[in-house]
C-alpha cells in the first residue's frame, strides 16, 4: 500500500464531507429566517432521539465492517469480507425497521421527557409529531451506511463520499422547498413545517442509495474477481464467530456516533428545566437552546468535518499495520492523524471564538439576541476541537484493538457533563452548559491519548511538541485578526447589520487565515505533518 494511501483517503473523504457539512450549514441561513428560533429548538429536539437511534441500530456495524474488511482483505481471505457484509447488511435491515417501530409508536413517551408540564410554546404533541416523521429514515440508513463501510474496507472511499453528498443535497432541497410552501405557500404551521424538514433525511436516504446500487454495479466484477482468484484456503468461519468478531468491533462505535447526540441529551433535558427555575423567558431559553442544539452547533460542525474524514480514512489502514504489526508506519499514522487535526482545527475554533459575534451576524442577521447568540457561539466553538480529537483517538483505539476503552473514555465525559451541567448554568446561565461540554470533552480525550500510549507505547512527545508550535502560530493569528478587528470597529461593528458582518469576516479570515498559513509554511510545519510538501503553497509563498 502507497504510503500516502491515508492522505488520498483523508482528502477525497474530507473534500466531500465538508461539502457535506457546509452546504448543511448553509442551508440554515433560509431555514432559521423561516421557523426562528422555535422551529430550530423543535427540530433539535426531534434530531437528537433520532441519532441515538441511528447509532443504536447500526450497533456500530457500518465503521466495524470496514475494520472487518481491511483485516480479511490484508490476509487475502476475500470470501470471508463479501460473506461478512451480506450478513450484516441483513442484520441492519431487521434493526432498522425495530427501531423505526419503537420511535415512531415511543415519540409521545420521548417527547414527555422533554417537555415540562408548565412550559410555554412548544408541547408535547408538537415534539412527537416531528420525532414520528424523522423516524421513516431509520428503515433505510442502516443498511446504506453498512454497504459504504464494505466499500471503505476495499479502501474505495468514492462511493461514501459521492453518495454522501447527492444525499445531503436533495435532503436540503427537499427540506428548503417544503418547508417554504408550508409557511408561505399553505400558511401552515411551524411544527407541521419542521415535521417535513426533518422527513427530508428520509428522502435524501433514498438518493444516496441510488449511488451505492449504481457503485456495486460498477464494481461488482472486480469484487466478484478478488473472491474467485482467491489463494487463501481457509474452512468457512462459523456465523456466530463471525458475528461475534465483527460486535467486538462494533460494540464501542456505538458510543462514537452517540457522543454529539448524548451530550445534546443531556442539555435537552435539563436546559429548560433548569432556566425556568432561573426565572429566564422562554424566548430566551429558546433562542439559547437552538443555538448550542442546532444553529450554533451546525457552524462548529466545519472544523469537527476534517475529524470525521480523517478518522474514517485511518481506520483500515490502522488496522493492517497493527495486523502486520508495522509499529514504525503504525507510529507514523497515529501521530499524522491526530496532527493533522490539531493543524487545522484549532486556528479554525479560535478564529471563530474571536469573531463569534460577526459569525453569527453575518449566518443568522442581527436582532435583539446578537450578544447572546455571539457569546454562546464564542464559548461553544473550542469544543469541535475536543469532539473532533474524540473522534479520531476513537477510531485510533478501534483500529489497535483497544475499543472498549472508547466506552470507559467516553463514559467519564458523559458522567462529568452530568454532574456539572445544572451546576454551572446556575452559576453562568446557559455558558454553564457549554462549559459543562467542554469540559466533558476534554477528560475523555485526554483518557484516549493515555490509553494509546499505554497499549502500544505510542510516544507523545511529537505530537505535544508540534501542537505547542501551532499553539503559537493560532496566537499570533489570533492576535492579527482581533488587531484588525478593532481597527474596523471604528467603521463597522457587528450590530450595524448582515452586510456589515460579511464585510468584516471577508476582510479579517483571509488575514488570519494567511498569517497561520505563511508562519506553518515557512518553518516547514505543514511538510512535516502532512508527509510532503503542498505545492499550491509553493506558488504564492516562496520559501528560501
Amino acid at each position: 500500500m502507497s504510503k500516502n494511501t491515508i492522505i488520498r483517503g483523508t482528502v477525497l473523504l474530507t473534500a466531500a464531507t465538508f461539502f457535506s457539512r457546509f452546504i448543511g450549514m448553509i442551508y440554515t441561513i433560509p431555514f432559521e429566517s423561516l421557523v426562528g428560533a422555535t422551529g430550530g429548538k423543535l427540530y433539535g429536539l426531534a434530531y437528537g432521539p433520532y441519532s441515538i437511534f441511528i447509532s443504536l441500530s447500526t450497533v456500530g456495524i457500518p465503521l466495524a465492517v470496514s475494520k472487518f474488511v481491511a483485516k480479511y482483505n490484508s490476509l487475502g481471505d476475500y470470501r470471508t469480507s463479501h460473506r461478512m457484509y451480506k450478513l450484516a447488511l441483513r442484520l441492519m435491515i431487521i434493526t432498522g425497521v425495530v427501531a423505526f417501530l419503537t420511535l415512531f409508536f415511543g415519540a409521545n413517551f420521548i417527547a414527555r421527557i422533554y417537555i415540562p408540564e408548565n412550559a410555554e410554546g412548544i408541547t408535547i404533541e408538537d415534539v412527537a409529531l416531528v420525532i414520528r416523521m424523522v423516524s421513516f429514515a431509520l428503515i433505510i440508513i442502516p443498511p446504506m451506511s453498512i454497504t459504504r463501510g464494505f466499500f471503505q474496507g476495499h479502501q474505495s472511499m468514492g462511493p461514501t463520499a459521492l453518495s454522501q453528498v447527492i444525499e445531503q443535497i436533495v435532503r436540503i432541497i427537499f427540506l428548503l422547498v417544503s418547508v417554504f410552501f408550508v409557511i408561505n405557500v399553505f400558511n401552515g404551521t411551524i411544527t407541521t413545517a419542521v415535521g417535513f424538514a426533518t422527513f427530508s433525511t428520509f428522502i435524501g436516504a433514498l438518493a444516496s442509495v441510488v449511488i451505492l446500487i449504481w457503485y456495486w454495479h460498477k464494481r461488482k466484477g472486480y469484487l466478484q474477481a478478488n473472491v474467485q482468484q482467491q489463494t487463501v484456503r481457509r474452512q468457512p468461519i462459523p456465523t456466530s464467530k463471525l458475528f461475534k468478531e465483527l460486535f467486538s468491533y462494533g460494540g464501542p462505535f456505538i458510543f462514537i456516533g452517540l457522543a454529539i447526540p448524548l451530550y445534546q441529551q443531556i442539555d435537552a433535558i435539563t436546559f429548560t428545566r433548569t432556566l425556568m427555575g432561573m426565572n429566564f423567558e422562554q424566548i430566551f431559553i429558546d433562542h439559547a437552546f437552538s443555538n448550542i442544539n442546532l444553529y450554533g452547533h451546525k457552524l462548529i460542525m466545519i472544523p469537527i468535518t476534517l475529524a470525521t474524514g480523517t478518522s474514517l480514512a485511518t481506520l483500515p489502514t490502522l488496522t493492517k499495520s497493527f495486523v502486520d504489526k508495522n509499529k514504525t508506519l503504525l507510529f507514523q499514522q497515529i501521530n499524522q492523524s491526530l496532527q493533522m487535526i490539531v493543524l487545522l482545527t484549532l486556528p479554525a475554533v479560535v478564529g471563530m471564538s474571536i469573531l463569534s459575534h460577526e459569525i453569527w451576524g453575518a449566518f443568522y442577521g442581527v436582532n435583539s439576541y446578537i450578544e447572546l447568540n455571539g457569546s454562546l457561539l464564542g464559548w461553544y466553538a473550542p469544543v469541535a476541537l475536543f469532539f473532533s480529537l474524540f473522534t479520531v483517538t476513537s477510531s485510533i483505539l478501534q483500529g489497535i484493538n483497544e475499543q472498549r476503552f472508547a466506552i470507559v473514555s467516553l463514559a467519564f465525559g458523559l458522567i462529568l457533563k452530568s454532574a456539572l451541567n445544572v451546576p454551572l448554568m446556575r452559576l453562568f446561565g446557559p455558558e454553564g452548559a457549554v462549559l459543562a461540554t467542554l469540559f466533558g470533552s476534554f477528560t475523555t480525550v485526554a483518557s484516549n491519548l493515555w490509553r494509546i500510549k499505554a497499549a502500544i507505547g505510542f510516544p507523545l512527545r511529537q505530537l505535544l511538541k508540534r501542537s505547542v508550535l501551532m499553539g503559537i502560530f493560532t496566537a499570533i493569528m489570533a492576535g492579527a485578526v482581533a488587531l484588525l478587528n478593532y481597527g474596523l470597529s471604528f467603521i463597522w461593528t457587528y450590530q450595524d447589520g448582515r452586510i456589515e458582518n460579511i464585510i468584516i469576516l471577508l476582510l479579517t479570515v483571509p488575514v488570519g487565515m494567511y498569517v497561520y498559513l505563511w508562519l506553518s509554511y515557512h518553518s516547514t510545519l505543514i511538510e512535516r505533518v502532512f508527509g510532503n510538501r503542498i505545492r499550491f503553497l509553493d506558488r504564492f509563498m516562496k520559501r528560501g
